[in-house]
C-alpha cells in the first residue's frame, strides 16, 4: 500500500469519526429538547394546580442560580440546578387545593399532609431517568442542617447541596413573596432571618453567599430574569 493509499484510509477513518460525532451530538440535542418539552408539560400542570407554586418555583430556580453562580458552578451544574428549582414542589400537585390555599396557618393534620410533597415529587420525577438526580434534590429540600428537617431527618453535609441551596431559596422567597392574607417582608428583613437561623436551618457558609449573591443582583436593577430550561423571561418581583 502507497503513502497515498494510507493517507487516504487515514482521512476516511477522521471523517467518519467526525461524522459519528456530529450524529452524537445531534442525537444528545435533540434528548435535550425533548427533556424539556416534557418538563415545560409537568410545569404546565403545576401552573393549573397552583399559579403561586408555579411563580414560586421560577423564583427558587433564579434564586438558586445566583447562588450557584456566585459559587463558581459549571454550566452543567448550573443546568441542573435550575431544573431541581423548577420541580423542587412539583409535588404539590397531589395536595388538596383547601390545604395549599389555606389563608390561615395549616393545623398540625394539615400540616402533616404538606409535609408530604418532597416525596411526591420524587415520586413524579423518579419516573423519568434524566431526572433521578433532580427527584434525589426535590426529596431532601425542606431537610434542615442542624437533622431537625424532613422526610428523612439529614443533617449538614448528609443533605445534598443542591438541596441545601434550594432551601434557603425557597425561605427566601416564601418570605419575600407577597400572599392575599400577607405582604412580603423586605429583602433585608429576609437575609436578617436567614441569618438568625444560620447553623441550625441553614448551612452558614451558603446563606453568606446567598446574601452577598443577591446583593450583587439587586445592584443591576433589572425587572427581569431568564430561565433556559423554560425559554422565558419572568418578573423578579413577586407579587
Amino acid at each position: 500500500m502507497g503513502k497515498s493509499d494510507s493517507n487516504n484510509i487515514i482521512s476516511l477513518t477522521e471523517l467518519t469519526l467526525i461524522k459519528q460525532s456530529e450524529e452524537i451530538r445531534s442525537l444528545k440535542e435533540e434528548h435535550r429538547k425533548t427533556c424539556e418539552m416534557a418538563c415545560r408539560t409537568i410545569l404546565q400542570a403545576l401552573d393549573a394546580k397552583d399559579h403561586y407554586t408555579y411563580n414560586h418555583s421560577t423564583r427558587v430556580a433564579w434564586y438558586s442560580l445566583n447562588l450557584g453562580r456566585e459559587m463558581g458552578f459549571k454550566e452543567s451544574e448550573l443546568y441542573d440546578l435550575e431544573m431541581a428549582g423548577l420541580f423542587h414542589d412539583v409535588g404539590k400537585i397531589g395536595t388538596p387545593d383547601f390545604i395549599l390555599n389555606k389563608p390561615t396557618r395549616l393545623n398540625e393534620d394539615e400540616f402533616l399532609i404538606m409535609k408530604e410533597h418532597p416525596v411526591k415529587s420524587a415520586e413524579i420525577l423518579a419516573g423519568f431517568k434524566d431526572f433521578k438526580t433532580v427527584a434525589k434534590i426535590s426529596k431532601h429540600h425542606h431537610e434542615r442542617f442542624d437533622g431537625r428537617g424532613y422526610p428523612d431527618g439529614l443533617k449538614s453535609d448528609e443533605i445534598p447541596l443542591f438541596s441545601r441551596i434550594i432551601l434557603i431559596s425557597d425561605t427566601f422567597d416564601a418570605m419575600t413573596s407577597s400572599r392575599p392574607y400577607r405582604q412580603g417582608l423586605p429583602y433585608q428583613v429576609a437575609f436578617d432571618e436567614l441569618q438568625e437561623f444560620s447553623g441550625s436551618q441553614f448551612d452558614p457558609e451558603l446563606v453568606k453567599l446567598f446574601i452577598k449573591a443577591m446583593a450583587k443582583e439587586e445592584k443591576k436593577n433589572e425587572s427581569t430574569f431568564f430561565l433556559k430550561i423554560i425559554d422565558k423571561n419572568f418578573n423578579k418581583k413577586a407579587s
